[in-house]
């Protein structure tokens, strides 16, 4: 059994000498910082990304690996879609920690500057997420988008529906 399956793992303090606070940051590319000096071990940068989850009593970002836990700070949102895949038809994002899920164009919006956000993990513990589209994977929706038509922008049609996106 792991520390984390107790159910008062989360209102445990923190180990003697240290806090439950720390100066790890996720900014808004998606690249994880601790101390202001960018984390570049790729395991462990991997591993940063499938531990984010939030805390059940107050709502913030932690990190945790089901054996200790901590805050983090996040700049934008916390998980990103890394690249897009077809699969018959169907958008099929894969995110920053590795899982894969369909795009659910009802869920998609569009900042100022075009960048395009949904939400993820709606069934995990902790869900519906924020998460960001790369470049990259937006660069991948050309399969997936039809003129807006008068109203001008773009629609995102997918096997789970349509959604306008609205010029930028």
């Amino acid at each position: 059994m792991k520390p984390s399956e107790h159910p008062e793992f989360f209102r445990f303090p923190a180990p003697e000498g240290r806090s439950r606070e720390s100066t790890i940051r996720l900014d808004h590319e998606g690249r994880f910082f601790h101390d202001d000096v960018a984390v570049e071990h790729p395991k462990l940068r991997d591993a940063l990304h499938t531990w984010i989850a939030r805390h059940p009593d107050d709502g913030r970002y932690i990190l945790t690996n089901g054996y200790d836990w901590t805050y983090f700070v996040v700049d934008d949102v916390p998980y990103f879609v890394r690249s897009l895949r077809v699969d018959d038809g169907d958008a099929i994002l894969v995110l920053s920690d590795g899982t894969e899920e369909s795009l659910d164009p009802s869920t998609v919006t569009a900042n100022e500057r075009g960048e395009l956000y949904m939400k993820v993990k709606a069934s995990a513990k902790g869900g519906p997420y924020d998460a960001k589209m790369t470049r990259f994977a937006q660069g991948q929706l050309g399969p997936f988008l039809e003129p807006g038509g008068a109203s001008g922008g773009v629609a995102l049609v997918t096997k789970r529906g349509r959604a306008m996106i609205p010029a930028a």
